[in-house]
């Protein structure tokens, strides 16, 4: 039978697909564009599963808050190339992935894949679509939720995609949180963990493995140099302070303002706020680390 130019565009517009595999699905269906639409998708899983196996080292990091629900989420996806992380279907699919994480609230990449999206399909079936559209292979790598009551949550994407950061930041009142000077430092903070990569807010929340690890480098350190024991310890507690400022997220100096430290900075805020601030949590993800 022939196909109109008519029908092969609104398939292509619908599925994304090549013009001669809009021709042969329309075909194959006799025209109908809804069983023609199936018939790519089948062959687009086709294609997803043979790219299944295929490396995924790029990617897009993306966040998503939902005000009405004081909720935040941030979401790692990987591609094969940057060719493909940067194009408008692949951002699309990682931003309504992150929205659907945000409504739906799965407990892991399992559940993720296969709650159902509004048109019925699946988000896997909708990843396989994916896949065979841009031609490569496309996963989950892992997400974050984090919901709070009063305060407010701060996602901070850097220009690229390649990192991501969502804090939350609790304050008593919904009233001090609306203010300037919180948004101002709810932002500084999605910054400074950024730029600065802490490992947790305070030092009590480093594990007891980490910091005897530590320890006891420094430790041995000093002892190669032949330091007496009461020396080496005190050489060993001196540079723990140097790796809590470095780890620890209220000990290190702030990236406007390096006279100041974390702490201090949110000392002022407490103080022109009148009101406890607490820095309650926070997730960094950079592309492709382990």
């Amino acid at each position: 039978m022939s196909v109109s130019a008519t029908d092969v565009k609104k398939l292509r517009d619908s599925t994304g697909a090549g013009i001669m595999d809009c021709k042969n699905a329309l075909k194959e269906t006799e025209g109908d564009l809804e069983k023609a639409i199936d018939y790519l998708r089948k062959k687009g899983i086709a294609k997803a599963e043979k790219k299944a196996s295929r490396e995924v080292k790029d990617g897009i990091i993306e966040s998503y808050i939902d005000p009405e629900s004081n909720l935040g989420v941030l979401v790692e996806i990987n591609c094969e190339t940057d060719f493909v992380a940067k194009t408008d279907d692949f951002k699309k699919f990682v931003n309504d992935v992150a929205i659907h994480v945000a409504d739906n609230k799965p407990n892991d990449l399992a559940e993720l894949a296969g709650q159902t999206l509004a048109d019925g399909k699946s988000v896997e079936e909708i990843r396989k679509e994916v896949v065979g559209k841009l031609g490569e292979n496309i996963s989950f790598k892992r997400f974050t939720i984090f919901e709070f009551k009063n305060g407010s949550i701060e996602s901070y994407i850097h220009p690229g995609s390649k990192l991501g950061v969502l804090v939350e930041v609790n304050t008593d009142s919904d009233a001090a949180s609306q203010t300037p000077e919180f948004k101002t430092f709810i932002h500084d903070i999605a910054m400074q963990i950024a730029a600065s990569n802490p490992l947790v807010v305070k030092r009590d929340e480093l594990s007891p493995e980490i910091i005897e690890r530590e320890m006891n480098i420094y430790k041995t350190q000093a002892q190669e140099q032949k330091k007496p024991e009461h020396i080496a310890e005190k050489i060993a507690q001196g540079k723990m302070n140097k790796f809590y400022e470095e780890v620890c997220l209220m000990e290190q100096s702030f990236i406007k303002d390096p006279n100041i430290t974390v702490n201090e900075l949110l000392k002022q805020l407490v103080s022109k706020l009148g009101e406890e601030v607490v820095i309650s949590r926070f997730v960094r993800y950079q592309l492709g680390e382990k």
